[in-house]
């Protein structure tokens, strides 16, 4: 057996769990996808495909001390558009 070799090769073992034990780790949180979100602050889902139009509901204060339930503002979905769209045309349903 070379000493040599022995050395290197325990310098790369060592260096490797140095790295392993020290190193910059990914979080769950940092590799979770989030969803498209629209400029309002909800998703594609709850938007309508033809009109456009927020389906969401926000709770807003309407009055003094008075808070209710009331639809989103949003007119037309901001955000980005999905892939699906992007590539190409939804197949259903069918327009003709």
């Amino acid at each position: 057996m070379d000493p040599f070799s022995l050395a290197i090769g325990g310098a790369l073992v060592g260096g490797g769990w140095l790295i392993g034990r020290f190193g910059s780790r990914r979080t769950k949180s940092e590799t979770a996808q989030t969803p498209a979100v629209c400029g309002c602050g909800h998703d594609l889902a709850l938007h309508d495909r033809e009109a456009g139009h927020c389906h969401a509901e926000t709770f807003r204060k309407t009055g003094v001390g008075i808070k209710a339930w009331s639809r989103c503002n949003c007119q037309r979905y901001t955000g980005p558009t999905p892939l699906e769209e992007f590539f190409a045309p939804t197949p259903l349903p069918p327009t003709q």
